[in-house]
């Protein structure tokens, strides 16, 4: 989150007095859903929502871990997330590391479903984003589930 300080001079009996602020701007974030269909058992789905080597063929260049914390890298860029919940076969929770006071409001999800008529397999993603980045992160999420699909070869 951005902080910004104003002061304010002022006289007062001839003498020069400053008064500082500091303001704290806090955005909220839209949590989001997208359901995508997917050609996969759970089991094999799940280890590359889970594994630094799934994740690696999909969603990032490079992923490692040590324990829950996971370092994601793309091109010349890299973040790290925290692995906060999880359940083998059914979902994964993950939480950015960032600076921001609100971060651990936030995480990203994915989630295993499977329709107990037909058997089909979707992937749910849950997600947040500032209002104005909305459509972009539903975009991005949608280019990097599609690059699952294709290493699953459920596209």
């Amino acid at each position: 989150m951005s902080n910004y300080i104003f002061t304010i001079k002022f006289l007062c009996n001839q003498k020069r007095y400053y008064i500082g602020f500091l303001i704290k701007i806090i955005s909220v974030k839209d949590h989001f859903e997208i359901e995508f269909v997917i050609k996969s058992s759970p089991r094999l789905l799940y280890q590359y929502l889970f594994t630094p080597s799934g994740l690696s063929e999909w969603f990032a260049d490079n992923v490692n871990s040590r324990s829950e914390k996971y370092q994601f890298f793309w091109d010349d860029s890299s973040e790290e997330a925290m692995l906060i919940k999880n359940k083998q076969n059914d979902f994964v929770r993950f939480q950015w590391l960032t600076y921001e006071d609100d971060f651990d409001k936030y995480y990203f999800e994915m989630r295993i479903q499977v329709d107990e008529i037909t058997k089909d397999v979707s992937l749910i993603v849950s997600d947040f984003a500032d209002q104005d980045e909305l459509e972009e992160s539903k975009m991005f999420w949608d280019n990097q589930i599609s690059n699952l699909k294709q290493v699953l070869g459920s596209a």
